[in-house]
């Protein structure tokens, strides 16, 4: 009897040494975002530590973060499935490839929650180019990523509501792959890059220049104000580590409020942060542009979905734009 007091005691003991490794969370997180306005969240969030201290009110104690910069969806994709980075910070598009390719597996990518609504500005440097159709074989537009970006799919998009259905992909051919800043360099030096579909504050930056003007603004294109940045990760990652999970989403809350509570210093943040070269008028008259906001909650992401479903990028359809998203957003006004 008291052997097997003994073996269950013991039995016991090693249960409880298996839960309490199951249950532990990650003591590190790594965060990639891209170099524009869009992702300021992310930039305060790094430099007032605010993941840390609402991860800390959670009991996870000295949890190690770092921020890294990534130029497109591809990347930022490549890196998120090898584990190499935690959550992904980009345009809608690559979310929704990823989501697709993944929903049927054993570790969907999901939506942790919006950044932002907030137009793209399709820029040229070509005084004859005043609409897409102005566009020939001469030109180049420099956007982040050919074919997976926001910008190249803002582009299909706008070809086909201007030119008609089967010449969708007909600007993909001028298309290159750039950075928002080397995109800004390439479309100023006056060499092949004549158009850049960018982000905020480069487009703005770019319009200060003589002889460049808007051939497109995406909001026109959808019809309404449309998601920009979201932030997404596994669900894997999110359902193994629920203190972090739910101390990320705070901490993007609590940066997006910093930044709405007060614009003026928000705008100081981003100059300070971002060493682009922007002034502190030209973020601020940015931020306080009716047309830019800063949410968590999901806008036009449907019809992103759609498209890609329609146009043979996708094979999956979301029945609602709640498939692409974890459950922390669902019950926001989303869209």
């Amino acid at each position: 009897m008291i052997a097997f007091k003994r073996k269950v005691a013991g039995a016991l003991v090693l249960l409880a040494a298996m839960t309490s490794v199951a249950a532990a969370e990650v003591d590190n997180v790594t965060i990639a975002r891209q170099p524009s306005l869009g992702h300021l969240p992310l930039m305060i969030m790094e430099d007032r530590g605010l993941l840390e201290k609402e991860a800390a009110a959670r009991g996870v104690a000295n949890l190690k973060t770092r921020y890294i910069k990534l130029a497109g969806g591809a990347a930022m994709n490549d890196a998120l499935l090898s584990g190499a980075i935690q959550f992904a910070a980009g345009g809608v598009p690559p979310l929704v490839l990823l989501w697709a390719k993944t929903k049927d597996g054993s570790n969907p990518v999901k939506a942790a929650a919006a950044m932002n609504s907030m137009p793209l500005l399709l820029n040229t440097s070509n005084p004859n180019v005043r609409s897409l159709k102005d566009f020939t074989a001469k030109d180049k537009i420099a956007l982040p990523a050919v074919k997976v970006s926001v910008q190249a799919m803002f582009l299909q998009m706008a070809a086909e509501k201007e030119l008609g259905p089967d010449r969708r992909n007909d600007l993909d051919k001028l298309t290159v792959t750039l950075s928002h800043p080397d995109g800004m360099a390439a479309l100023l030096a006056g060499n092949e890059v004549t158009a850049h579909f960018t982000a905020a504050p480069i487009q703005e930056l770019e319009l200060r220049k003589p002889g460049v003007h808007t051939v497109l603004n995406t909001f026109d294109v959808l019809g309404q104000p449309s998601t920009f940045n979201v932030v997404w990760t596994t669900t894997r990652f999110a359902n193994d580590n629920p203190k972090i999970y739910a101390a990320f989403f705070a901490a993007l809350e609590d940066a997006i409020a910093i930044i709405n509570r007060d614009k003026s210093a928000a705008a100081r943040d981003y100059v300070r942060l971002a060493g682009d070269g922007s002034e502190v008028a030209l973020i601020e008259g940015i931020l306080n542009d009716p047309q830019v906001t800063f949410t968590t909650t999901p806008q036009a992401i449907q019809k992103y979905a759609d498209f890609m479903t329609r146009t043979g990028m996708i094979a999956a359809t979301a029945q609602s734009w709640k498939d692409l998203f974890l459950p922390n957003v669902h019950g926001k006004p989303g869209s």
